[in-house]
């Protein structure tokens, strides 16, 4: 059993090794500078105010959920039309019924209001 690991040891010791060296040589080689505008942001070129501790309200988290659930049907049903000719009819009424249930819990998610962006209104 032994005899089998010593590729997957030798792997790692590789690794290990080719990461060590790239950080020394970066180190020795990088620049060390610290600019007036080293600090500043590069890409949104709009200095942050306030702190980094911003709460969001729970309706994102619930919106960013139901974009993972309802982005992730969209594979299945990209699979199932890659083999739909294999699959035949019967391929056809599950994928029917898949969709059907996703449409009934969308339904329900708006009846709910769950998808609701707007204002929440106090009662």
């Amino acid at each position: 059993m032994a005899s089998n690991l010593w590729p997957v040891a030798l792997y790692f010791a590789l690794i290990v090794l080719l990461v060590s060296a790239l950080l020394i040589v970066s180190y020795f080689l990088g620049q060390r500078h610290s600019d007036r505008h080293t600090g500043l942001p590069y890409e949104g070129g709009v200095a942050s105010e306030g702190t980094a501790h911003i709460r969001f309200s729970a309706r994102f988290y619930l919106v960013a959920m139901f974009f993972v659930i309802f982005d992730l049907e969209a594979a299945f049903v990209f699979a199932w039309a890659v083999a739909a000719r294999e699959v035949g009819w019967a391929g056809y009424v599950e994928i029917a019924i898949f969709i059907g249930v996703l449409v009934a819990a969308l339904a329900y998610l708006w009846a709910l209001k769950a998808l609701d962006w707007g204002e929440l209104k106090k009662q």
